[in-house]
Parts: structure tokens; C-alpha cells; sequence
């Protein structure tokens, strides 16, 4: 099926970042013709209404067809339910370049709902009023179930922002270059092992990228090895990336997975821009 976003979600807090956020998620909604919902995690009364009223009035969504939900409960729990209830595809949520004690409870609410929510998420660093430009984009291609969904995901969000490179990543696998230097072989071999390792990794991203539509972007692809996670967050970096697009791990980790943090959560506390968690929507 593909990247589809017929939906896009939004929890609205009565905070500072609020308008902009709003302004983001409805940009969102116009560029790729999808639904707006919007919810409010709080009691109801007057007073919140009213600051609420003003909030959508700030960002002029009586211009942007949307829908407002209200639910009483804990934050986490009821933003999950809300996206499960209202089958959302994207949520868009607010995201801190660096975390630090004062910072741990949003933080902390960030990555739960980015670790279990059952849509993708974007993640906002620097939430803006006005349209920023993307130039650069990088994504991970690393193997695993939502790779391709990762790939035209990047795609497309390059091609709404008019970017001018989509860097994909490749995490060049070392096992073939630990048994070459096991078989005692020589330095030329060496070499020929490590280059067909990368034409090999190569091809595969090529063979996915042959199904994707990405005419207008300049495309790069790059291997990397080492902690991917801390690799990755490097590159983009070096790149000056504005949008950094990772596949969502497994859902059922598996032991390495669970006594190691996971490359998402390095990304996640040293967030070097802003960050989509591409996952297909699940149904329970």
C-alpha cells in the first residue's frame, strides 16, 4: 500500500510551542490533502475552552477543515488511544533537542509516544509559524520491517519541501569482513570482499528506490558502519539534515535489544534536527 497519510493527529497543549505546532500540522494537512484531528487532553471548563479558542484562532485553522476531541486521563495513554480510536497516520508532536533534568517528564512523554504509538510520528524540533525549507533530508535504510514505507516516506516529504538531497543510509554489514580477515586472506582480498559487501548493499537500496517515486531529488547513498545510532545522528549533522526519517524498530525486541539501548533511543536524546518515525498503521 505504501505511505499513506489520510489522517493526521495532533495533541494541542496550552503551551508556548502550541500555535506553532498547529501551523505545522495543518501545513501538513493542505500538502498532503489528509484530515486533521486535533485533541485536548484536559477537564473541559470554561476557562480551558476559551484558552483553547484562542490558541486555533492564533494559528487561523477556521481556514483548515479539522476536527477537535476532548478526553480527561493520563497523557500518554489517552494520545495512544486517541490515535488508535481515530486511525491516525502521522502524529505530529512536539520533540527537545536535548534532554536534561528539567526537561525528563516531556522527554520521557515524547518517547514513550514515539516508541508506542501505532502510526508514524513526526517529531518537531524547533516547531516555526512560517514554512521553513528542507533542503536536506536523510534516511535510514537499514533492514527491517517498515524500510521501504522509510524510504518513500523521505521521498515524499523532500519532494513537499523542495529539498535538494535525500542522503539514504546504509549500515555496511562487518560479519563478511570479520570472516574474510578470519580466512587469513591478503589485503587485495580484503578489499574485494569489503567492495562486493557494498555493491551488494547498494543494489538493494537501488532495487527499492526503482519503485519509489523521487524525480526532482538528488539522491545519495551511503555506507556506515560502527554504533548506527550515533552514526547516523553524526551524518545528519555533518549534513546540516533538516529532517531525519528512521524506519520504527520491531515491535517485539529481542534480548540484545532489550539489554542495549536501541539506535532510536540515541537518536531521541541527541535529536540532531527533526525526526519521522515511519510505521504502518496497526489495527487491533
Amino acid at each position: 500500500m505504501g505511505f499513506v497519510v489520510r489522517k493526521i493527529g495532533l495533541a494541542v497543549a496550552i503551551s508556548p510551542t502550541a500555535v506553532a505546532l498547529l501551523k505545522v500540522a495543518s501545513r501538513l494537512s493542505v500538502q498532503l490533502n489528509a484530515e486533521l484531528v486535533l485533541v485536548h487532553i484536559g477537564k473541559q471548563t470554561p476557562e480551558e475552552k476559551d484558552q483553547l479558542e484562542q490558541l486555533l484562532h492564533e494559528a487561523n485553522l477556521s481556514a483548515i477543515p479539522h476536527k477537535l476531541i476532548w478526553r480527561e486521563g493520563s497523557v500518554v495513554p489517552e494520545i495512544l488511544d486517541f490515535c488508535h480510536d481515530q486511525s491516525i497516520d502521522l502524529l505530529v508532536a512536539g520533540a527537545l533537542k536535548k534532554e536534561n533534568l528539567i526537561q525528563t517528564y516531556i522527554g520521557s512523554v515524547a518517547r514513550q509516544i514515539m516508541r508506542k504509538a501505532t502510526c508514524s510520528v513526526l517529531m518537531v524540533q524547533n516547531p516555526s509559524k512560517d514554512e521553513l525549507p528542507i533542503y536536506n533530508v536523510v534516511v535510514n535504510a537499514e533492514e527491517g520491517p517498515h524500510t521501504e514505507l522509510a524510504l518513500q516516506a523521505a521521498c515524499r516529504f523532500a519532494q513537499l519541501g523542495h529539498a535538494s538531497w535525500v542522503h539514504i543510509i546504509r549500515e555496511l554489514k562487518l560479519l563478511g569482513l570479520t570472516l574474510a580477515a578470519h580466512e587469513q586472506c591478503n589485503e587485495e582480498e580484503y578489499t574485494e570482499v569489503k567492495q562486493e559487501l557494498v555493491r551488494n548493499e547498494v543494489e538493494q537500496v537501488e532495487k527499492m528506490l526503482a519503485q519509489i517515486p523521487h524525480q526532482g531529488l538528488k539522491v545519495s547513498i551511503k555506507m556506515l558502519s560502527g554504533k548506527s545510532g550515533f552514526e547516523l545522528a553524526r551524518f545528519a549533522e555533518r549534513k546540516k539534515a533538516d529532517l531525519l526519517v528512521v524506519s520504527a524498530p520491531r515491535e517485539r525486541l529481542m534480548l540484545l535489544d532489550r539489554l542495549f539501548p536501541h539506535d532510536l533511543e540515541y537518536i531521541f536524546g541527541n535529536l540532531p534536527c527533526n525526526l519521522l518515525v515511519v510505521k504502518s498503521r496497526t489495527h487491533e
